[in-house]
């Protein structure tokens, strides 16, 4: 299972921006199990973003919407009026759930609302592509959805190296796209290559949450389970 926590609320304030229209879109299985990002914390982050914005004198309004899971195409049948309409998707699913939207919608903002932290190991035989790294500190909405840390060979933060050829990788060009070329066409499309000159700093990679076995703990989860 996938775990994530959400970002904080002046975070997400700060990533919506000048955004009148907001699209808050839960996913109701992993997110949902590790209480980040079903349709309870959906009608939370709404008010609250709503709340928000009636202090600050701001017109916004936040639509809520939570679909099965946002790792799969099928799933978004239902709300691709919605999200269309929207100036800005806030996802609370994982990683992968944002990247999906980048790559379903290429004209809509995607944008995390959580940082995945953690993942479960996979019981069923099959091919897996990891799309997110779940680095604790979420960058996809400087990326528009494409996450350098999997998806680039080298993990590199502010643009590709040297070895980047026609918009393919030098680890494997027949294989891997650049994942720095996938970035600058989608936020060229979508009008923002001034995200671009945001340095992203260097991450400390010598935490226990980035070696060995990682262990998520939520004390307040295990609060309850004692209690009950």
């Amino acid at each position: 299972m996938i775990l994530a926590e959400r970002k904080p609320l002046a975070e997400i304030i700060e990533l919506i921006g000048d955004a009148r229209k907001v699209l808050v879109l839960g996913c109701g299985t992993c997110v949902t199990v590790c209480f980040a990002g079903g349709s309870k914390e959906v009608g939370i982050l709404a008010s609250q973003l709503r709340m928000a914005a009636s202090k600050a004198g701001k017109e916004l309004e936040v639509v809520e919407e939570t679909i099965e899971r946002q790792c799969e195409d099928e799933f978004f049948e239902g709300v691709k009026e919605k999200i269309s309409d929207a100036d800005v998707v806030l996802s609370l699913a994982c990683g992968v759930g944002v990247q999906t939207i980048a790559e379903l919608f290429p004209e809509v903002v995607p944008l995390p609302g959580v940082n995945t932290t953690s993942f479960g190991r996979p019981v069923e035989p099959g091919v897996f592509v990891e799309y997110c790294a779940g680095c604790g500190d979420c960058l996809l909405a400087l990326t528009a959805g494409i996450c350098p840390i999997a998806r680039c060979s080298k993990s590199l933060l502010n643009g590709p190296c040297g070895g980047s050829e026609n918009g393919r990788c030098e680890v494997d060009p027949e294989n891997i796209p650049c994942a720095w070329h996938m970035i600058y066409e989608r936020l060229e499309k979508l009008g923002r290559l001034d995200w671009l000159d945001k340095i992203s700093e260097a991450k400390d990679w010598s935490s226990s949450a980035s070696g060995g076995v990682r262990i998520d703990i939520r004390e307040d989860l295990r609060e309850i389970k004692l209690e009950s």
